[in-house]
């Protein structure tokens, strides 16, 4: 009976299922016919209007800037070697990195000791030359004496040859004498030639003398400027940097010590391309003294000076392009070497042409103007310089239209606009947006730029002139922060 009982209740609820879905596909039929047998309504097509911003366009004279980003660079820098090799006995105390030093002042001494006594025994050999020499001199002088009292032995020799001659003539004198008179003047002759020799032999010594000295002299120099060479002096004032070395340290001959830099002599170098190179020359071909303007940006406060350009590099260099050029820096405060600076300078002046934002403008150099019933309409123009987010154009028949701001994928030409106008008077001041700093964070803002050694004493105190306020520029702590890695 159980078996039964299960067998029928399971063929009822089989039975019921069937009958639900026989049901529901009655039901999805029905839909569909009714579906199909409904009549078309179409709805009539409304044209689609967008919203731009538009701009007049105004043409007139344009100073476009020229912005390139370099290199702050020393005019004047020397590297400080020792020319001789020993320990250093002595060190100034500005010796060190960032020590300002006058020129001529002496940083530093290698051991002299060696050198000292060379020198000084170059001394002692000069004056030994010197008495030589004095010495040759006073035997000169006794030389040329004895010639001369030989030469007057000669003479009165010769006196008395006559005299005997004017004897044996008047039968009074002997032949003998005669003979006898020939040979003392012939003797007397004899004693000036071995005088004469003696004053030659003086006079060669005197030669030698001098040589001698002059040889110790020069050796004598050379003692001195390795005693010199012991000596490492500024030969101009200014800054020290890459310091290596300290008192008592064993240095080898040529070895750097440090760099000396003149840190008020300094010029940028940077590298435009050779279109924008082009535009800086005057009618001989040579680079204009334009005026430029170099930027350091130091956690959004700008360090600002003037400079000129002054020359040119003189090659290209090998996996370089466009040209690299200097200009040097009136007044370089708040700058070093190598800093990486922005640097602006003007172009000569364009006229009739018309500065829009780059977003107007297409990679066919093609703007949308508004045209009649606030349709768009489409104008060629000639792009002439791109300035960050701005385009400098010149076209026909485009001064005074109004010319939409940002193109889109959407808009095109004989689209139908709603333009959007900007009013002057609506135009706020772009002031920088300021902003209230809690005091951990503040002090964790200030720690930080204390504790930042690079950065120039002049930014650093007006960075924390600017955070003693209660309200603190927004983009300053959105770049220091940046800087601290939170």
């Amino acid at each position: 009976m159980r078996f039964l009982r299960k067998s029928l209740t399971g063929l009822f609820l089989m039975s019921l299922a069937l009958g639900l879905l026989a049901y529901a596909g009655i039901l999805v039929r029905d839909a569909v016919q009714a579906r199909m047998n409904e009549e078309q309504r179409s709805r009539p097509a409304r044209e689609r209007v967008f919203a731009v911003n538009v701009i007049p366009a105004q043409f007139g004279p344009v100073t476009p800037q020229l912005s390139a980003f370099g290199e702050i660079l020393s005019l004047r820098s020397l590297e400080l070697r020792a020319a001789t090799g020993g320990a250093l006995v002595s060190l100034d105390p500005g010796f060190v990195e960032g020590g300002r030093v006058q020129a001529g002042q002496l940083l530093a001494q290698v051991d002299p000791a060696n050198a000292q006594s060379a020198f000084d025994r170059t001394e002692s050999d000069r004056l030994d030359a010197e008495a030589e020499e004095r010495e040759a001199i006073r035997a000169l002088g006794l030389a040329q004496d004895e010639l001369e009292a030989a030469r007057e032995q000669v003479g009165l020799r010769e006196q008395a040859l006559k005299r005997q001659q004017d004897l044996r003539d008047r039968n009074v004198g002997t032949a003998a004498a005669v003979e006898t008179a020939e040979l003392a003047l012939s003797s007397a002759k004899q004693a000036v030639l071995t005088h004469r020799r003696a004053v030659a032999v003086a006079e060669a010594r005197i030669d030698q003398a001098a040589t001698s000295l002059r040889r110790i002299e020069i050796a004598q120099d050379e003692a001195q400027r390795l005693l010199d060479d012991t000596e490492i002096r500024a030969e101009f004032s200014g800054t020290l940097s890459e310091v290596t070395v300290v008192a008592g340290r064993l240095v080898s001959a040529n070895e750097k010590l440090a760099q000396l830099v003149d840190p008020d002599l300094l010029e940028v170098a940077f590298r435009v391309s050779t279109q924008q190179y082009a535009r800086l020359l005057n009618e001989s071909g040579q680079i204009k003294e334009t005026p430029v303007t170099v930027t350091l940006d130091v956690f959004g406060t700008n360090i600002t000076t003037k400079g000129k350009l002054s020359r040119e590099g003189a090659a290209v260099g090998e996996g370089q392009t466009g040209r690299l050029l200097f200009a040097e820096l009136e007044t370089p405060r708040g700058f070093k070497p190598g800093d990486f600076v922005t640097v602006q300078l003007d172009e000569p002046e364009l006229r009739r042409v018309a500065r829009l934002p780059a977003a107007a403008l297409n990679a066919a150099s093609e703007v949308l103007v508004i045209g009649e019933e606030d349709r768009l309409e489409v104008v060629q123009t000639e792009l002439l310089r791109r300035q960050g987010d701005e385009v400098l154009i010149r076209a026909r028949g485009l001064d005074g239209r109004e010319v939409v701001a940002e193109r889109t994928p959407l808009l095109g030409a004989g689209i139908k606009v709603k333009p959007l106008r900007r009013s002057g008077d609506a135009v706020a001041s772009e002031e920088p947006e300021m902003l209230e700093l809690s005091e951990e964070r503040r002090a964790k803002i200030r720690a930080f730029v204390e504790a930042n050694n690079r950065m120039p004493q002049e930014a650093k105190a007006r960075i924390l002139g600017q955070l003693d306020k209660p309200q603190v520029p927004a983009r300053m702590v959105e770049r220091i922060e940046s800087r601290m890695g939170g």
